[in-house]
This record gives C-alpha cells, structure tokens and sequence, in this order.
C-alpha cells in the first residue's frame, strides 16, 4: 500500500498541481523522512504548523510506513517562534528577519517598523539560507524554493502582493502588533537610530527643517538624520488600514 499524505487547509494551495486544482490527498510510493515526502509535493517545511499520523505527533524526521496515512497541517496564527515544538526544536531567543530581493520593500517596511531585517539584493539564495539559518532568522520570500532549503529553520512564504499588506502579513502572522516602534531603526541600513541635539546637526539642515523641527534622530551607520515631519502621519495610517485588513482577513 502507498504511503498517503493529506494536506490541509492553506496548504492545498501550495501544492504542485495535477491538471487545472490541486489534490490535498497524495499518494506516494517511495518512503523517506516525511520532510523529504511533504516538500516533494510543493510545500515547504516552513509552511508547516503540525504532522500526525496513527494518532501521534510526528518530526520531520519521521518515515512512515507502507499504508501510513500523514496528516499535514498549516500553522496556527500567531506564531511564536520562541516556543519549540516537536518540529521546531529550536526557540528562537529575538525576532529577526531576513528579505530576499522580491520582498525588499517588505523588508524597508519591517525596519521603519521596529524590525531587524537583513536585506542585500547582491545575495545569492544560498547566502541568504545561511544568514537565515546561522543567525536565527525568520525568512521572508515568495520563492517556495527558497523556503525549501535545509539551512532554513524558520520562515514564511509571503502571500500578499502589495508591501504594506506584506508588512501586515508578516506582523499578524507571527504576533507581532505589541512590539512595533515605528521610527526606531534606520530603514536604510538596519541599525537602530539614537536621539541627537538639534545643535549637534543644525548645519546638515534645510532652513525650513530648521525652523521647523527641534527633536532628531540620526543613524550611527550611515549618518542619516530623521525627524518627525508629515510623513510620520502618513506612514501612521497606512499601517493601521494594513493591519485592520490583515485582522480581518
């Protein structure tokens, strides 16, 4: 008897399809650990919350027998990866993300948003599989391959199209809403900003920007300054509209 694995829930969707829909039930007739049987299919490991079969929870490590049938669930929002589970042994100690090149401006928006977001478009997949892996990061992408990656631990196969629904995304999907701080890191080079006198860089002003604005922040990487200007209350409401729709979705 083939080994049988049933899909379920999102992940149906992400399944290598047979003809015009996918199947959620798969019958397979080679053994091998169930990581191997699951990714075969379509879906990454990361996509996964649980796996059970014969009334157990299974690791990915697991073979099953001739005859076993494997069932494959999505995870469960919120996702805390500092928890460990039976198939994420390893507890994540911080959050922090790494963005491949089709998800950069995903990536900027996680660093306006508080977020530590490594992001280089000149990386290659393995490269960023490794700093993905080797320093405990979550990755975020829309290439499944990627995602399928030994090196990655943990990561998320973004769904949404737009950046801001992305950044939606990624923030309700991992439970993030009590831990954004809007402004705090620079969106250019990941580093988190600190206070400055407006004396130390009132030469580095516009004249309007000086009249205008007394608190500032600058970045000890690059040396950009940031202030509080109208953008602030733009980039405000985008998230709140975002993160309503997420909720709701």
């Amino acid at each position: 008897m083939p080994i049988r694995i049933v899909f379920h829930g999102e992940l149906t969707g992400l399944l290598n399809n047979r003809g015009l829909s996918p199947e959620a039930t798969r019958d397979l007739s080679r053994a091998a650990p169930v990581k191997d049987l699951i990714e075969s299919q379509g879906v990454p490991h990361t996509e996964v919350g649980r796996i059970t079969s014969e009334d157990l929870e299974r690791s990915f490590s697991h073979v099953p027998a001739w005859g076993e049938i494997v069932e494959v669930h999505p995870h469960r929002p919120p996702v805390d990866v500092s928890i460990p589970s039976i198939l994420f042994p390893e507890p994540f100690e911080e959050v922090g993300f790494v963005a491949d090149a089709n998800v950069a401006r995903l990536g900027g928006l996680l660093r306006l948003a508080g977020f530590d977001c490594l992001l280089d478009p000149r990386w290659d997949d393995a490269r960023i599989a490794e700093k993905a892996g080797g320093y405990k990061r979550i990755l975020l992408t829309r290439d499944k391959e990627l995602l399928k990656r030994n090196r990655v631990i943990r990561g998320r196969l973004v769904r949404s199209e737009r950046p801001w629904d992305q950044l939606a995304e990624v923030i309700h999907f991992f439970g993030l809403s009590d831990r954004i701080d809007l402004f705090s890191r620079c969106p250019k080079c990941n580093v988190l900003l600190e206070g400055t006198e407006k004396s130390a860089v009132i030469d580095q002003l516009e004249p309007l920007t000086r009249m205008m604005y007394d608190r500032f922040t600058r970045c000890p990487g690059c040396g950009q300054i940031y202030w509080s200007g109208s953008h602030h209350g733009r980039i405000r409401e985008k998230l709140a509209a975002a993160l309503e729709q997420a909720s709701k979705d």
